[in-house]
């Protein structure tokens, strides 16, 4: 059996080759205590970097759709607010319409009246041309800020306004005039100057078809809040779910990313010890020279 021959020289390098891989550990002990973080730079770990980097992605596209979220929130809360002051305020054109329809009134009563059902009108016309972000609410598509002219006609660019609230699911924030005020020629405002016509002339039919008129835009309007409740609660539901979703890749970056600090603490104390034994045991290697093996 062949022995190898130990030498002084071998014995030192192999002390310094232990000494140096402490003091790399050791040093990189102290740079994930310092920092908080495991990985530093990609060579840390090659695998978990380019995981972590995909995690990263994914928190900036959830990021994005909390985003759209909260846009569609805010333009689906305008419209709706928009819509239930319409609803007020064609509930009371119709009662006005209700008072007239009553043969007893003077003429100068009946002007009043007409006069209020044709400044609801106005007002309701200018509500159809509310705005979010200087844009109409019931404009569609429309790069202008007018959703209706002054005669009451559509004058928008009909289309859905949506966002992406979710991988591969869009909501309409907008709402689509012609379904809460009805087709030009039959619409809320062509309804309520029906109304206020009839009201001035005393005509009782024309009066009773300006009821019948006003009562089936209620109905449309009323519809309407249902399908913005409907909307509005699935851009609810998807503003859990990307909390939620946020929520679970943090944790897992973190698990990644983050030093667990109680076990670095307790490896680096392991590390320093194992490093000045280190440095003892290779002052020792050292220390002889060639008297001392000649005595």
């Amino acid at each position: 059996m062949t022995m190898m021959r130990v030498t002084q020289n071998m014995m030192a390098q192999r002390s310094l080759e232990g000494m140096y891989s402490g003091l790399g550990r050791l040093s990189k002990l102290q740079e994930q205590v310092s920092s908080g973080k495991v990985l530093t730079r990609p060579s840390d770990s090659p695998s978990d970097t380019t995981a972590a980097m995909r995690l990263r992605a994914s928190l900036v596209e959830v990021g994005q759709q909390t985003s759209n979220i909260e846009d569609g929130q805010a333009w689906l809360a305008r419209v709706d607010d928009t819509v239930q002051s319409a609803v007020l305020q064609t509930r009371h054109a119709r009662e006005l319409g209700l008072q007239a329809n009553n043969g007893a009134m003077n003429a100068s009563s009946r002007d009043a009246l007409a006069s209020e059902i044709e400044a609801l009108r106005d007002s309701l016309l200018s509500l159809a041309n509310t705005t979010h972000l200087d844009r109409p609410v019931f404009g569609g598509l429309t790069p202008g800020r007018t959703a209706y002219d002054a005669s009451g006609s559509f004058v928008g660019i009909p289309g859905a306004v949506t966002r992406s609230v979710a991988d591969g699911v869009k909501v309409r924030v907008d709402a689509d005039a012609r379904a809460v005020f009805g087709p030009d020629g039959a619409n809320l405002f062509d309804n309520l100057q029906t109304m206020a016509d009839a009201v001035r002339s005393g005509d009782a039919t024309a009066i009773g078809a300006g009821l019948g008129a006003l009562e089936g835009d209620l109905n449309r309007l009323g519809v309407s809040l249902i399908d913005i409740g409907s909307r509005a609660s699935a851009l609810d539901r998807a503003a859990v779910s990307a909390a939620d979703r946020e929520l679970s890749l943090k944790s897992s970056l973190t698990g990644i990313e983050d030093v667990d600090l109680p076990k670095a603490l307790m490896d680096l104390k392991l590390a320093e010890t194992s490093y000045q034994a280190a440095l003892a045991s290779t002052s020792r290697v050292m220390t002889p020279s060639l008297l001392d093996f000649l005595r």
